[in-house]
């Protein structure tokens, strides 16, 4: 049995503003094993990114509050250790590429300040050590002559080149887990294949587990093992990546599949979108989340939340009808 790196559980983050109580994670498990790749996908405003800032404890407080459930890193709640736990973390064990580089590098520091930080930090080397493992860390995520270009600032990079030394920073202390949240936003489709193969070749290289967030189904085929699709904070589907892609079981992992272009189908092939709009977070309809914008809703699904059940092997969805998913 692979070693499990992260289990989260009944995760609940809220945040409380004027329009009310957002439910921005609602009661969402799921697992991560040591040198595993996940996925974890979904629309804008669907919770993916706070529940990565949730296990890092980073929820700006007011509004954000993590209500409820654990955190479980090598068998330990992260919501319970201490900041100073935490911190020690933060960057050493769990390592997060953010969504924006242009607006998580420090503008006015050159990217050897930038990369040499944690390695100092949490590692205790000295400058002059740091500063020969920042070069070592640019050339590692393809920079041309690092031994130059440490020496500049970040407005002096592309923004694929910006995301790459995102990625050096989040690898320098060598983290068990990575968590690469929206990695190839900012960059056109070439760079994202590019840095999508980097950090593929990197968990292969170091055994590093990787939550690969993304809003696009298309992105992850590739590169994870096992996708989890979340939907209004909740976790609607799980399952391998193959499993997936091939028998989706919850409608809104099937709209997602389908509004992605393909080059194996003809032409003449219309893409189809996911009807409607993501709902109000502070303002969610009763019973399950996507039934207004569902094809396949019953009376039932406006009454009750389905649970999320088993229907395949290592395969669960939350729906009353995802046995018919396929059929229609």
């Amino acid at each position: 049995m692979a070693e499990r790196i992260l289990e989260v559980k009944h995760l609940s983050t809220y945040f409380y503003t004027d329009e009310g109580e957002v439910r921005a994670v609602d009661d969402l498990s799921y697992y991560v094993d040591k040198g595993e790749s996940v996925g974890l996908v979904g629309e804008s405003a669907c919770g993916k990114s706070v529940s990565a800032l949730s296990i890092m404890r980073l929820i700006p407080y007011p509004p954000g509050v993590i209500v409820g459930g654990e955190v479980i890193f090598k068998g330990e709640d992260l919501l319970k250790v201490s900041e100073a736990k935490m911190r020690h973390i933060r960057g050493n064990e769990i390592a997060m590429i953010f969504q924006e580089p242009t607006t998580s590098l420090n503008p006015v520091l050159t990217a050897k300040r930038q990369l040499s930080e944690m390695p100092e930090l949490h590692r205790g080397k000295s400058k002059e050590e740091a500063a020969e493992e920042a070069v070592e860390l640019l050339s590692m995520v393809g920079i041309p002559d690092a031994q130059r270009r440490v020496e500049d600032y970040p407005h002096q990079f592309s923004g694929g080149m910006q995301q790459r030394i995102m990625i050096a920073m989040a690898l320098s202390c060598d983290p068990a887990l990575l968590i690469a949240d929206e990695p190839t936003t900012s960059v056109d489709v070439t760079v994202q294949a590019q840095l999508l193969e980097l950090i593929n070749n990197l968990k292969a290289q170091f055994s590093t587990a990787i939550i690969v967030i993304t809003h696009n189904l298309g992105v992850v085929a590739r590169y994870v093992d096992r996708v989890n699709v979340m939907y209004a904070g909740r976790l609607v589907e799980t399952a391998p990546t193959d499993e997936l892609y091939g028998r989706p079981k919850h409608p809104y992992t099937l709209g997602l599949l389908r509004s992605v272009p393909r080059l194996d189908l003809p032409r003449s092939r219309t893409v189809e979108v996911v009807a409607g709009l993501p709902p109000n977070a502070a303002h969610l309809p009763s019973g399950c989340a996507f039934h207004p914008r569902c094809r396949f809703a019953i009376d039932r699904c406006s009454e009750e939340r389905p649970d999320i059940e088993e229907v395949g092997e290592n395969h669960y969805a939350a729906c009353f009808r995802s046995r018919e998913v396929l059929e229609k």
